[in-house]
């Protein structure tokens, strides 16, 4: 069994809230280090809970009444959903 806590790349700062950047990656196979400033992915800066929507919303094909079904919802609060994921996608992006 692996007990291991997968941990969430953060992304305000915690000390003044601003976003971070990633300046740091490295490969676990082999340990080359790569070093400079990257952005993170549009996909990357959304909540957990975002991504999980976006992921499930694909795998139904872009069906808002098969994911109403599966997520125990009305097609109206999933419309919401994702009209909210769409504004804050056009804002971030």
């Amino acid at each position: 069994m692996n007990n291991e806590i997968k941990k969430r790349l953060p992304l305000q700062c915690p000390a003044c809230d601003a976003p971070l950047k990633v300046g740091r990656m490295f490969c676990g196979q082999c340990d080359t280090e790569v070093c400079g400033t990257f952005e993170l992915s549009v996909l990357a800066k959304l909540t957990d809970k975002e991504q999980r929507f976006v992921i499930d919303f694909i795998k139904s094909s872009g069906s808002l009444k098969d994911m109403a079904k599966s997520m125990g919802v009305s097609y109206p609060t999933v419309r919401n959903i994702l009209d909210e994921l769409i504004d804050k996608l056009i804002k971030i992006e």
